[in-house]
């Protein structure tokens, strides 16, 4: 049972203040885009969503999770830049030369080092690059697409699903513009060092110079990397990410009719956000959110917290309605280790749903005494528990 409880009433109160604001109407932005996301970087807040989790094909986007797989095996210790893998004849017909499509020209049966295929995979969006670092790493295409999926799942990325590495037309492969922000997020965060081969402007391989097909990258807006993608039944897309004055914000758009249009409306989005928002402070660095109830435990509930600072980007002078709930599945079981975690907070912004931030257990909690259990197994047989969660919820917003 997911159950819910409004924020403490201060952290309520300041929310309010912030939707109460004295312009008379909210930032508004149109894109042609049919799916697109914004996404500020440091909090995490939803500046702009709009079909952000219809299912779509990612086409070559999907080298983003195909990147983020070799980047962890190199993190592990079980690949490095010198290793050099084989293309097979699998992945010279079906993503080299032979094939028509985006490929780094790599030859028959020759060996190549991981850090250039990196930069076939990245800079070229080669189909032979991703190909030959999926079959040299997991044996084959197909059970590399399964660890690929399987990575989403721990990404939090729930719907996508991945039948290949390059991003090769397949109906079952699908993801949505939020778990590609989320993804690209990661990417960016986790794998610093390699993430800069997304900004990456050209690379020669086989005597062959190819630029980068991110045309974000030429803007002069700050941009340094991701990844573009098309496949003909849905149109084209982009994962962006630019930085300008410290802050790095994050735009996926995805339905494009050309590949001008998804670099114009990309742009669009990142030139907005950069104007149109402003950072608020929503709750101090080890401040408690919420609390949730505990089963069998020494004391009822469990203090909430956050790791680090919560800030939420509001459009400047907006009046729109902001609404606050940590969400968790509860009772929560004692014992309850300190830094276990528990719940989220969620934060929408009018209709856009600006925040989702994991929240902790801020102390142990023990195991309670024998009549303390007996009390909360009765009432949880009782199903009183239920009742009361769902009649404290309070949504605190204006």
């Amino acid at each position: 049972m997911v159950l819910t409880r409004s924020v403490r009433r201060l952290a309520a109160a300041a929310l309010i203040g912030m939707a109460a604001a004295t312009a008379a109407s909210a930032q508004t932005f149109q894109t042609a885009a049919p799916q697109a996301i914004l996404v500020d970087y440091e909090t995490g807040a939803v500046l702009f969503e709009k079909g952000a989790d219809d299912l779509v094909p990612p086409a070559s986007m999907a080298k983003i999770m195909t990147a983020e797989l070799v980047f962890r095996e190199m993190a592990q210790g079980k690949l490095s830049p010198d290793t050099e893998f084989v293309v097979s004849e699998n992945a010279w017909r079906r993503g080299g030369a032979p094939s028509g499509g985006s490929t780094m020209f790599a030859a028959l049966k020759s060996t190549i080092k991981v850090s250039d295929l990196i930069q076939g995979l990245i800079v070229h969006s080669g189909n032979d690059a991703a190909i030959v670092l999926a079959e040299g790493i997991a044996g084959n295409e197909f059970t590399f697409a399964r660890r690929m999926t399987e990575r989403a799942r721990e990404l939090r990325m729930p719907r996508s699903e991945f039948r290949n590495a390059s991003g090769i037309a397949d109906p079952e492969q699908k993801t949505s513009v939020r778990e590609l922000a989320l993804l690209a997020a990661h990417v960016i965060r986790t794998y610093p060092d390699q993430y800069r081969v997304f900004g990456q402007r050209e690379f020669t391989w086989n005597k062959i110079r190819q630029q980068n097909r991110n045309p974000l990258l030429t803007m002069e807006i700050g941009a340094d990397g991701l990844k573009t993608g098309n496949v003909d039944e849905s149109g084209y897309g982009l994962v962006g990410s630019a930085v300008i004055e410290g802050q790095r914000l994050i735009v996926a758009v995805h339905g494009l009719k050309n590949a001008r249009d998804r670099g114009i409306e990309a742009r669009k989005l990142l030139d907005w956000g950069f104007r149109s928002f402003e950072t608020r402070n929503l709750f101090r660095d080890g401040e408690t959110i919420g609390e949730a109830r505990t089963f069998g435990g020494e004391r009822s509930t469990v203090e909430l917290v956050a790791k680090g600072p919560v800030r939420l980007l509001v459009p400047r002078g907006s009046g729109e309605r902001v609404t606050a709930r940590v969400v968790y599945t509860g009772p929560v079981r004692a014992p309850v280790a300190a830094g276990t975690e528990i719940g989220r907070l969620t934060v929408v912004r009018g209709d856009v749903r600006a925040l989702d931030v994991p929240l902790y257990a801020r102390e142990d909690v023990a195991v309670g005494p024998l009549t303390r259990r007996a009390w909360d197994a009765a009432l949880e047989l009782g199903g009183s528990w239920v009742r009361q969660g769902f009649a404290k919820v309070t949504e605190r917003s204006r």
